[in-house]
């Protein structure tokens, strides 16, 4: 298997290659004009979720299928324990 030559030596000179003042002038004229951005993209953020999530009917249908789930087993452990609504009356001998 034949691989390329590829020299470890830095070389000086060549027609692209520019200077070190040339790359230092570029990288500070970079680092002083970035202004950091204050506080997160939520529009940018709310767009890409839109855009990779499930359609909106998928996501309300599962809410809803979860909450009618969690109201029954409310129901069912309630009228189990006898707690709330479903609970027996308790007679009371409360003279007035």
């Amino acid at each position: 298997m034949k691989v390329p030559y590829v020299e470890d030596k830095t070389t000086s000179g060549g027609r692209n290659t520019p200077s070190e003042t040339d790359v230092s002038r570029m990288i500070r004229a970079t680092v002083e004009t970035w202004k950091p951005r204050h506080g997160p993209d939520w529009s940018d953020m709310m767009i890409r979720l839109a855009a990779a999530g499930p359609s909106p009917w998928v996501v309300y249908t599962t809410a809803s299928a979860a909450l009618v789930v969690i109201l029954v087993t409310a129901f069912l452990v309630g009228s189990w324990l006898q707690i709330g609504a479903l609970a027996q009356p308790i007679d009371s001998h409360m003279h007035h």
